[in-house]
C-alpha cells in the first residue's frame, strides 16, 4: 500500500472520530430537549431588529396564506392543516419551512392578513417543535431561524398580545442557548461561522444580555480571524460563501452602530478584506466565476451587498492566499484556480478544478466551468465537482482530486476531498503587452506521473487569450494515457467549425464573435452542460482537444476576437432564446 492510500485512509479514520465524537458530545448535552429547560434569565424585550438584505417576492405571501408552500423545488398543500405537522415530506423542503427564510415574503406584502398568518405560523413551530424536531434543530437551520425572527419581529410582533410577545422572546432565547452550547459541534466552515453571527446577532438585540453578549462578539471575531483569509476569501475556496457571510455579517455590524457598541476589529477588517475579492470574482455581466461550489449567482443580493463597499475601486488582481488569478483587458476578464484543495474539514463543496479558467468580454461569458445548482440530485452534483466539468484538463476521464465515497462512510460524512492537488506553484507578469500567468499543479503525479502546467496570456486590449497546456512527466508514463482538454462554453453561444474543423467560431448574442485555434491539433465540438438555478440544467457545447501523454504532451490555443458588438442587448436576435430551454435530468 502506497503512501497516498495511507494518508487518505487516516484523513478518513480522522473524520469518522470527529463524527463520533460530536455524536457523543451531542448526547452528553442531551440534545435540544435538555439544553431547552427554563431559563434562569429570560430576556424581557427586544432591542433592535436587524435588517434583512435577502430580496423578498411577494408574490409567495399569498400562496403561503392559502397553505400552499413551495420550497426547493416541492409544493406541498396543508389542506387546512399547519405545515408542520407534515412530517413525511422531503428533507430539503422542511429545512427550508423550519428556517422560516419565507416571512420576507409576507412581510414583503404589508397587509394585516400576512402579520395574523405569520404569527400563527410561528406560533404553530413553537407548539410542535419548540422543543424537540430532527430537522428543525439542525444547526444551520436554527441558524437562519434565529436570523429570521429577529429581522422580521417588529413585523412579526405588530398587533400580537403581551402574552405572544412572551412566548416569542423566551422560544428565541431557549434557540440562541441551544446554539451557542452546541456550536463547537457543528460543521466548520460556514455553518460554524454564520452560527457565531447569530448568536451574537441575538445577544446584542435582546436586553440584559450582558456576559452572553461578551461571549458571543469574541467568538464571532475568533471565526473572523480564522476564517477569512488575509486578501479577503474564505477558507473554503467557495466564492459563494463571501455572499452568505456578508449578508449576515453586515446587518450585524449595522446593529453595532446603532446600539452604539465599539465595532470588533475583526469585523472591520473582515468586510474591508472581503468585498474587493467579491468584486474580485464579478464577471463583465455581474456574475460571480463557478469555482469550488458557486453556482447560479443571486445578481440582486450581490448589488444590495456592493451598496454597502466604500472603497469601491478597481478589483484586486492577485488573490494569493485564496488560491486564484484574474486577468484584465479593456472589457475582457480570464479568471483562473491556481489552489491547492482546501482543508479536510470544509471542503465538502469544493470542485477538482486545480488550474481551470473562466473567460468573459464585456457582458457576454465565452468560457466557463459547468458549476453547480442546489437544484441538482447528488449525481449531478458529482458530477459537477469532477475535472471534466472545469475548463481544463484531464487524463483518462480521471479527476486530479479524489472524494470521500459514498460506502462506506459518504451518506455519514459526506463527500470531501481526501487528496488533491498540494503543491501548485504560480507565476504572474503584467506589463503594456497584457498579463500572464504560468502555474502548475501535481494532482495527476500520484496517479499518471505527470504535473499540469498551464501557461495563459491576455492582451492588454482584451482581444486575444493565448494559452500552452503541457503534461510534464517526472516519471515514465504509461503510453496508452490519454488527456483531453476541454473548454466548456456559455450557452449563450452560437458556434460553428470553420476551415475543415481547424477552428471554431462563437458568436455572442450581441453579434460579437470569437475564433479559437489549437495549431496542429484535432479539434471536436462536443455536448456539454451548464447547471443554473434559474433556467435549470442547460445543453451547451464544449470544445475538445484529445491526445497522448507520450505523442502530444503540449497543446497550443488561442482564443481571437474577430467581430465586435452589432446588436443592442435590448433588441432582438435571430438567436435571442438560445439556450434558454432546460436539459431534463
Amino acid at each position: 500500500m502506497n503512501i497516498a492510500s495511507l494518508n487518505e485512509r487516516s484523513r478518513i479514520w480522522r473524520l469518522v472520530a470527529l463524527h463520533v465524537w460530536h455524536r457523543t458530545l451531542k448526547w452528553m448535552h442531551g440534545g435540544p430537549f435538555f439544553r431547552l429547560q427554563p431559563f434562569s434569565a429570560v430576556p424581557a424585550r427586544l432591542l433592535i431588529a436587524p435588517q434583512d438584505l435577502r430580496t423578498a417576492d411577494e408574490t409567495n405571501a399569498a400562496d403561503i396564506y392559502g397553505g400552499r408552500f413551495l420550497f426547493s423545488g416541492h409544493l406541498v398543500e396543508t389542506q387546512g392543516r399547519s405545515p408542520f405537522e407534515m412530517n413525511a415530506v422531503h428533507d430539503e423542503w422542511q429545512r427550508e419551512l423550519h428556517s422560516f427564510g419565507w416571512l420576507r415574503d409576507l412581510r414583503a406584502s404589508d397587509s394585516q392578513i400576512a402579520r395574523q398568518n405569520a404569527r400563527v405560523l410561528v406560533e404553530d413551530w413553537m407548539k410542535f417543535c419548540g422543543r424537540r424536531h430532527s430537522i428543525g434543530w439542525e444547526a444551520p437551520v436554527v441558524t437562519q431561524r434565529i436570523l429570521s425572527w429577529l429581522a422580521h419581529s417588529p413585523f412579526i410582533l405588530q398587533d400580537g398580545d403581551h402574552e405572544f410577545y412572551r412566548r416569542f422572546v423566551k422560544s428565541l432565547a431557549r434557540q440562541v442557548r441551544y446554539l451557542r452550547q452546541t456550536i463547537n459541534e457543528t460543521e466548520d466552515g460556514v455553518v460554524r461561522l454564520r452560527a457565531s453571527l447569530a448568536v451574537a446577532s441575538a445577544c446584542i438585540s435582546m436586553a440584559g444580555q450582558g456576559r452572553f453578549a461578551r461571549q458571543s462578539i469574541r467568538r464571532l471575531e475568533h471565526e473572523l480571524t480564522r476564517q477569512i483569509l488575509p486578501d479577503g476569501g474564505h477558507i473554503s475556496r467557495n466564492p459563494k460563501a463571501l455572499i452568505d457571510i456578508l449578508a449576515d455579517l453586515l446587518p450585524v455590524r449595522q446593529a453595532f452602530v446603532a446600539q452604539g457598541l465599539e465595532m470588533p476589529p475583526a469585523m472591520l477588517q473582515s468586510v474591508d478584506r472581503m468585498m474587493p475579492l467579491l468584486r474580485f470574482f464579478r464577471h463583465g455581466d455581474g456574475t460571480l466565476g463557478h469555482f469550488n461550489g458557486m453556482g447560479s449567482t443571486p445578481n440582486d443580493l450581490v448589488a444590495t451587498i456592493l451598496a454597502y463597499d466604500d472603497a469601491r475601486g478597481a478589483p484586486p488582481l492577485n488573490a494569493p492566499h485564496s488560491g486564484y488569478q484574474r486577468l484584465s483587458g479593456a472589457s475582457s476578464v480570464v479568471l483562473m484556480d491556481t489552489g491547492p484543495v482546501p482543508a479536510l474539514a470544509v471542503s465538502g463543496d469544493a470542485h477538482a478544478g486545480c488550474l481551470s479558467f473562466e473567460f468573459s468580454s464585456a457582458a457576454n461569458r465565452i468560457v466557463v466551468n459547468c458549476g453547480v445548482s442546489a437544484k441538482s440530485n447528488p449525481l449531478w452534483r458529482k458530477v459537477s465537482r469532477s475535472t471534466a466539468a472545469h475548463s481544463t484538463i484531464t487524463i483518462e476521464d480521471t479527476s486530479s482530486c479524489r472524494f470521500l465515497a459514498e460506502r462506506p462512510f459518504g451518506r455519514l460524512l459526506g463527500a470531501p476531498i481526501l487528496s488533491g492537488p498540494s503543491t501548485v506553484s504560480m507565476e504572474r507578469e503584467d506589463d503594456q503587452a497584457g498579463c500572464r500567468i504560468t502555474a502548475s499543479h501535481d494532482g495527476y503525479v500520484p496517479e499518471f506521473n505527470v504535473v499540469h502546467e498551464r501557461d495563459v496570456r491576455l492582451s492588454g486590449d482584451g482581444t486575444v487569450l493565448d494559452g500552452i497546456d503541457t503534461l510534464r512527466a517526472v516519471e515514465p508514463v504509461d503510453p496508452e494515457h490519454r488527456y483531453a482538454l476541454r473548454f466548456h462554453l456559455h450557452p449563450g453561444l452560437r458556434t460553428s467549425m470553420l476551415r475543415g474543423g481547424s477552428a471554431v467560431l462563437l458568436v455572442c448574442r450581441d453579434g460579437e464573435a470569437w475564433e479559437f485555434e489549437a495549431p496542429g491539433c484535432e479539434i471536436a465540438l462536443e455536448e456539454s452542460i451548464y447547471l443554473s438555478d434559474v433556467f435549470g440544467h442547460r445543453k451547451t457545447d464544449q470544445i475538445v482537444i484529445s491526445g497522448s501523454l507520450l505523442e502530444v504532451p503540449a497543446v497550443g490555443w488561442q482564443f481571437r476576437k474577430t467581430a465586435t458588438a452589432k446588436l443592442s442587448r435590448r433588441g432582438t436576435s435571430d438567436f435571442d432564446d438560445l439556450g434558454e430551454l432546460p436539459f431534463e435530468e
